[in-house]
């Protein structure tokens, strides 16, 4: 890795072409370029070891992560499907399922069919009956109460209305529109004197208060804004020049240590897992955990046909249960299927002949 250059090359300002765009630093002046050196070399000094101990962070917390969190997670998850994923799902499926399908079956003889009933014989005749009854009443006090109500808007009408309208026309709009007229004409002066006193008042805020804040903004404030602007720039370009090289001497320290680390304990635990802890783990395999697998499979499959046993038993029980409360089913009566014969079919004709003439 090079040496950094915190200097601008001498000339490398006046490179550029017509027509080209003039860069940042092109047009800075000497401020900026007499903060920025100091400022990049402090930021550096300060940035480079908290780059370096965010990088060992950074690998230690992707190593604990790979290492140790994952491995454990994993665990964890397969301990918590073998203590209450695996148990609750065999709950459901053989005695929660079951179990409920019983029940609906019961529900539905002993209330869904006896309700059906109800409404089908009782409750809807009743209720058609009443519609009826309350229609033709309906009926009968809608007629009264278009009358009543005819002969109410009549009486409103030239008890109320028409008083009204006379007294709105020849009281009420004369005297509004002379009050209208009135207080047009008080608003009129009351304007002129509201806009003297704003005059006034906008030239005495102007001479004494924004003249002189407006002086202060042009001649001190923004100056200072100015300085204070072109520090942050470069504090801000300095930080992140600073970062971007701590982040290289970081990379450098990192690859070192990676190797030492690679050559010193990752090789000859590599060497070992190969070498030895494989051969074992292959002969534990063949000769402890096949045979266990193997038991394991044994006992599964036998647990699965006793409880394919005893599904069929259940169903077996309550095929019985129901052939004894509803019976059985009816029994089918054979179709005589045979062709029939010449006597037959001549006496079929003749039949059909009759009844035709007939």
């Amino acid at each position: 890795m090079g040496m950094v250059d915190l200097e601008k090359a001498p000339g490398a300002g006046s490179q550029a072409g017509p027509g080209e765009p003039v860069r940042r630093s092109d047009a800075e002046g000497c401020l900026a370029v007499a903060i920025r050196i100091p400022v990049r070399v402090v930021v550096l000094v300060l940035v480079v070891p908290v780059r370096v101990v965010w990088d060992a962070l950074v690998v230690a917390g992707r190593f604990l992560r790979d290492a140790v969190l994952r491995p454990v997670g994993r665990a964890l998850a397969w301990l918590g499907r073998a203590v209450f994923v695996w148990p609750l799902v065999g709950l459901w499926r053989y005695a929660v399922v079951p179990l409920a399908e019983g029940v609906g079956w019961l529900g539905h003889v002993l209330l869904v069919v006896p309700a059906v009933w109800l409404y089908r014989w009782v409750l809807t005749p009743v209720g058609q009956a009443l519609a009826r009854f309350f229609t033709r009443v309906g009926a009968v006090l809608a007629a009264a109460g278009r009358g009543l109500y005819a002969g109410l808007a009549w009486l409103g009408r030239y008890l109320a209305v028409v008083p009204a309208v006379w007294l709105y026309r020849w009281v009420l709009a004369p005297v509004g529109h002379a009050l209208a007229w009135c207080g047009r004409q008080v608003a009129r002066g009351v304007g002129l004197v509201v806009t003297g006193v704003g005059f006034v008042l906008y030239w005495t805020l102007r001479v004494l208060l924004v003249l002189p804040a407006l002086a202060v903004w042009r001649w001190v404030l923004a100056p200072v804004g100015r300085f204070v602007a072109v520090v942050g720039r470069e504090v801000a370009d300095a930080l992140g020049h600073a970062w971007r090289v701590a982040g290289h001497l970081s990379r450098a320290v990192g690859r070192f240590l990676g190797t030492v680390l690679r050559w010193t304990v990752a090789e000859p635990a590599r060497w070992v897992f190969r070498s030895v802890l494989t051969p074992v783990g292959h002969a534990v395999r063949d000769t402890v955990l096949r045979p266990l697998a193997e038991a394991g499979r044994g006992a599964r499959r036998a647990a699965g046909q006793a409880l394919a046993s005893a599904r069929l038993s259940v169903r077996q029980a309550r095929a019985d249960v129901r052939r004894l409360l509803f019976g059985g089913p009816a029994e089918r009566q054979p179709v005589d299927r045979r062709e029939p014969s010449a006597a037959e079919a001549r006496t079929l004709g003749s039949s059909m002949t009759a009844l035709t003439k007939d």
